[in-house]
């Protein structure tokens, strides 16, 4: 089980909108046997991008899960890759996210011309905080403009990461025909169109000393990772291909060196050595740390082996609704075994589940398979409660795993059938994708009786709209789009919440003394405890903390999410016998409340992080644009194609309809991304405008 174990591979492929993730997955397919065709994007023949929007848009929207086998041409080992490729576009950040949280190594595809995009950055932060072992593929090596020392340069600079070249291009541009491989000093070239029978040869006379000198560079970087061979490299011992392998391999599973391979995965060039490179030194199962959880019982920590003799655990990271197979629960399984058929336990709803039946998914296909084991990932039919970031477990060996923070939404809009008969469908079409889409969410305005609709850009909900009238058949009217505020705080304040009556015959008793005061911008909710440990019992604790962010879910002043907010338990009263948990909760609550009113509540309002592609001359009139939309440009660079980036931080509501005036500003030529970088105060005329001229005084 344990040579099994490590001849898999668990991927996903990352990277900015457009860099060439889905062209890269179908030609790894290709290589690989798993397709006997090349799967083209512009034609909608892709395997992995098989939604009917994603073929009409050219982009990807789900992530989707594939499995295929390649053989290591240097060591011979076979690996089973199961590969994720994933979504570029910033609306669809929660596919990359929960797609993170359950692989063992990424493939981070970048576009040789423009380098490190913004959604590149997010998506290595977001495999940061995971600890997600990397292989850097610069794509589009044969593009004009292409220049392999500025993004190496910029993954250093803007990505903090080492990378290591593990190959030069031969030929640049359109003359790019293939790499020179640093380790075995060999040139692979890439003659015939399909690209599937590279030549070996020698390295070409012109590039002999680059590559020499490469190799040095190359061989210091790794052996600085393993003292016996920094000793080999500094005797000028001769140091074998295997040992390279060896060492660099782990120093990949460790995150201390990035290599780096080149290719055109658009015409065929340099895909099979990237397939080696995920087979040789990105981590299995069980090179990757033991999962880490704590017993929901006594707190304890807990960790679970990739083995198969440990008890059962896995971690829900999706739910899809399939129009055949029914509701799919997508599970990693992180140790232990599970049959069709078994049950299981949800240790996060503290509930029991059965697997009716398991399937290995292949894209839109699925094909079922009698088990399940550690370090696979397989999708379960016949969950009924469990969704996404649940943890199942033996249920006599219970953990709870960490689950999935998702982003807020940021834009929302209200939305009706256009036949009021059809509301109640809507309602159960609008439940279903939420349930499969963590960032997308459904609410009833309080004042209008609309129903409102939020996610996390345009593109997202108009996703959402199409979903509605392609797969549930309701025809909808959607409002204009308008910003999901927050709120936050301004000053420090004091209450006090106390929960003391009587209420059938039982008395309840609960006071809490708490301080609200502003955090720092992307901070987040602290929640700080005063209260002394040796006389005021944990449980109350707890439970005060769960009446405080019940508190912060609605604002004071228009019901947003309350951010960016330091809450302090200053001190708290119990009686021994009248006091109970969910006392404690309330008279949280209802103190945290109070305090808020008295702390300046104010509103804030989501500001962008804009980066907008544009010929050179259209570059002053974008700039004059972002002016008019109360934006602030930081940068203006211009790559070597003579394209300028526009980097500018701008509040979303000037952002609302900028897909269509680009479009007019460039002639159509003008390409930008977005995504959300901090939430500020709004203008005291937007303070205005929701709350009146005495917005001021409301709480003072």
């Amino acid at each position: 089980m344990a040579t099994e174990l490590a001849r898999i591979r668990n991927i996903g492929m990352i990277a900015h909108i457009d860099a060439g993730k889905t062209t890269t997955t179908e030609r790894i397919l290709y290589y690989s046997g798993y397709t006997h065709a090349l799967g083209d994007v512009d034609d909608g023949t892709t395997v992995t991008d098989w939604w009917a929007q994603e073929r009409e848009r050219g982009i990807t929207i789900k992530a989707a899960a594939v499995t295929t086998h390649w053989r290591d041409s240097a060591t011979s080992e076979e690996a089973q890759i199961n590969i994720i490729d994933t979504p570029g576009h910033i609306d669809f950040t929660a596919e990359v996210q929960r797609s993170l949280r359950v692989l063992d190594g990424g493939v981070v595809i970048f576009d040789a011309v423009n380098g490190v995009e913004p959604q590149s950055e997010t998506v290595w932060r977001q495999a940061d905080a995971y600890r997600v072992p990397r292989l850097c593929y610069i794509n589009k090596m044969d593009r004009v403009g292409a220049e392999l020392s500025r993004a190496l340069d910029m993954i250093r600079d803007r990505l903090h990461a080492q990378p290591v070249l593990l190959q030069l291009p031969i030929g640049v541009e359109s003359h790019f025909s293939g790499v020179v491989d640093l380790i075995t000093q060999q040139a692979l070239v890439f003659g015939d169109e399909l690209g599937a029978h590279p030549e070996l040869a020698p390295i070409p006379p012109t590039m002999q000393a680059e590559a020499a000198a490469a190799r040095d560079e190359l061989v210091e970087l790794i052996a600085e990772c393993d003292d016996d061979l920094t000793l080999k490299y500094l005797a000028g011992a001769q140091i074998e291909h295997h040992e390279l392998y060896r060492v660099l391999r782990r120093a990949v599973i460790a995150n201390q060196l990035t290599p780096v391979l080149l290719g055109s995965s658009l015409h065929n060039k340099g895909v099979q050595p990237l397939l080696d490179a995920i087979v040789r030194y990105l981590p299995s199962p069980l090179d990757a740390p033991p999962v880490e959880g704590i017993d929901p019982t006594s707190g304890d920590a807990v960790a679970r082996q990739a083995r198969v003799d440990e008890p059962l655990c896995g971690l829900v990271f999706k739910i899809v609704m399939d129009p055949y197979a029914g509701r799919l629960a997508y599970t990693r399984i992180y140790s232990g075994v599970l049959h069709s058929g078994n049950a299981i336990y949800n240790a996060t709803r503290k509930r029991r589940e059965r697997a009716q039946r398991l399937l290995q998914v292949q894209a839109k296909k699925y094909n079922e398979i009698p088990e399940c084991r550690a370090g696979d990932i397989v999708a379960i039919v016949g969950f009924k409660e469990s969704t996404t970031g649940d943890t199942l477990s033996d249920a006599t060996h219970e953990v709870l795993l960490e689950s999935i923070a998702f982003p807020e939404p940021v834009i929302r809009v209200a939305i009706e059938p256009y036949d009021a008969v059809e509301q109640g469908k809507l309602a159960d079409a609008l439940r279903i994708l939420s349930e499969e889409d963590p960032t997308f969410r459904v609410a009833v305005d309080d004042e209008t009786g609309q129903m409102v609709i939020s996610g996390m850009g345009e593109l997202h909900l108009e996703i959402i709209a199409d979903r509605l009238q392609r797969e549930y058949g309701v025809r909808c009217r959607m409002g204009a789009p308008q910003v999901a505020y927050r709120e936050s705080v301004t000053r420090p304040a004091h209450a006090e919440g106390s929960h003391i009556r009587e209420l059938g015959g039982r008395r309840h008793f609960a006071i809490v003394q708490l301080e609200v005061a502003p955090n720092a911008t992307n901070a987040g909710i602290d929640m700080i405890d005063r209260t002394p440990a040796d006389t005021f019992p944990r449980p109350y604790v707890a439970a005060i903390e769960r009446g405080v962010m019940r508190a912060l879910q609605s604002g004071v002043l228009l019901g947003y999410p309350v951010i960016d907010i330091r809450v302090t338990v200053l001190a708290a009263q119990h009686h021994s016998s009248d006091s109970s948990v969910e006392d404690f909760e309330v008279a949280g609550q209802w103190a945290c409340r109070e305090a808020m009113e008295q702390a300046g509540p104010v509103l804030l309002e989501p500001i962008m992080r804009v980066e907008t592609y544009t010929p050179e001359e259209y570059a002053g009139s974008v700039a004059h644009d972002f002016g008019a939309r109360r934006a602030v440009v930081q940068t203006i660079t211009v790559s070597a194609n003579s394209m300028h980036a526009v980097t500018a931080l701008t509040p979303l509501t000037g952002m609302i309809g900028y897909a269509t005036a680009l479009r007019s500003l460039t002639s159509g030529r003008g390409a930008f991304t977005m995504e959300l970088d901090h939430y500020a105060q709004v203008s005291d005329a937007t303070h205005e405008r929701f709350l009146g001229p005495d917005w001021r005084t409301l709480f003072a």
